[in-house]
């Protein structure tokens, strides 16, 4: 049985983390989507929910039912997700669902005083961990069941899903990605955590995707990251994927400090936004062939991007513009702020695909589809996420034993 802990260990350790508010976006490196501590279940504003499975026609506005401010209107077309930082903003914009993550368990740490502490500190006194022989496996053990005891938390705390960050030191193999799967799930069995509340964030690595292929056929759900290019977005979707994430941003970014990536290029030639083009032709590509992944547009940066992408399934969308758009009524003055709904089902069936999209994507026509921009943003999310788990480890490391174990 599982120790009760007089003082929380993570209070030792507070000082070497980041003093102050510790924030963490939904769509960095360090991700943690709609998280928050300091929960208190008051509504302050309406909750921020959407109905993107309408068959709104292109044309139809959400001004016609009556919405006081932009956010309620762009809310009538995409689920809007507050990327928001770790202990702040709950009460302004209430998230409907979560993710836990390595950057969250560091978070925990280093802002002890949060409603998340205790998760962390059972995980640190479980007996089924401390019995453990050998050192990596003892601190893997209390890797897995602190961000399960989380994951639990938040579960009880928002009405959707929430993710789990799949190890990303497992990123380039398949078995081991699905075993990590399976140890998470047990553990979420343990604490009775209904399967369909639960999202296994995995990066869409050929080995990823395959992994979620399998995790799809058992019945479990995953949440496929770090997707740049069409290639890996439609092998997602063809895999099953129930949710696949594009950073929009970030592609921007690339192709503002680079050249030579033919699928941002052609974008770009065409007067498109290479991360919006991504997200308008993978979005037409799930709708026109039915598959069932839902899209999430992440690294949103502005006001236009949002407007830009109505109708796609999740928008993570900052807090300024979030709050910008609450502040603003609903009285477009800007042709490009227009209330309309950009992406459909109905609009997709006419869209064109190339016979070299339409294939069935494996691992060696993915690696030959994927550019140098997909390839370079894919390692370095990949790595990112393996260095926070790394640090997870060795800050439990330097934290246990707890003074009463």
């Amino acid at each position: 049985m599982p120790v009760s802990l007089q003082s929380p260990p993570c209070v030792t350790l507070s000082a070497s983390i980041q003093k102050g508010r510790w924030k963490t976006l939904a769509g960095g490196f360090s991700v943690t989507p709609l998280s928050a501590v300091n929960f208190t279940l008051r509504r302050s504003v309406p909750r921020i929910y959407a109905s993107a499975s309408s068959s709104s026609s292109p044309s139809s506005s959400s001004l016609e039912a009556g919405e006081n401010n932009e956010l309620d209107a762009v809310s009538a077309f995409s689920e809007i997700v507050p990327d928001t930082v770790v202990f702040d903003d709950f009460e302004r914009f209430p998230p409907t669902a979560a993710t836990v993550s390595s950057a969250l368990l560091l978070g925990i740490c280093g802002l002890p005083d949060t409603i998340f502490r205790n998760a962390v500190d059972m995980a640190l006194a479980d007996s089924s961990c401390v019995g453990l022989e050998t050192t990596e496996s003892r601190l893997s053990c209390f890797f897995n069941k602190a961000i399960v005891n989380v994951g639990g938390d938040l579960v009880k705390l928002v009405p959707g899903r929430v993710s789990t960050e799949v190890d990303a030191r497992l990123a380039y193999d398949t078995n081991a990605i699905i075993r990590k799967v399976h140890d998470l799930l047990r553990l979420y069995n343990e604490i009775d955590v209904p399967h369909d509340r639960l999202l296994f964030k995995i990066p869409a690595t050929w080995q990823g995707i395959e992994a979620a292929r399998v995790l799809e056929s058992e019945g479990i759900q995953t949440h496929l990251t770090f997707v740049y290019s069409f290639a890996q977005a439609a092998a997602a979707a063809q895999a099953g994927a129930s949710v696949i994430q594009i950073f929009v941003g970030r592609l921007r970014d690339w192709a503002r400090n680079h050249s030579g990536d033919t699928e941002i290029e052609d974008a770009i030639k065409s007067g498109e936004d290479p991360g919006l083009a991504l997200v308008k032709r993978s979005y037409n590509y799930i709708h026109k062939y039915g598959y069932k992944s839902k899209l999430m547009a992440a690294a949103v940066r502005n006001k236009q991007d949002l407007f830009s992408l109505l109708g796609v399934d999740y928008v993570i969308a900052p807090l300024k513009v979030l709050q910008s758009l609450k502040d603003s009524p609903a009285i477009p003055d800007d042709e490009k702020y227009s209330f309309v709904r950009k992406l459909t089902p109905e609009t997709a069936t006419h869209y064109n695909f190339t016979n070299k999209e339409l294939i069935k994507w494996d691992q060696l026509s993915l690696a030959s589809a994927m550019g140098p921009a997909s390839v370079e943003l894919l390692s370095a999310g990949v790595e990112g996420y393996a260095n926070q788990a790394k640090r997870v480890e060795e800050l439990f490391g330097k934290i246990w034993p707890p003074p009463n174990v």
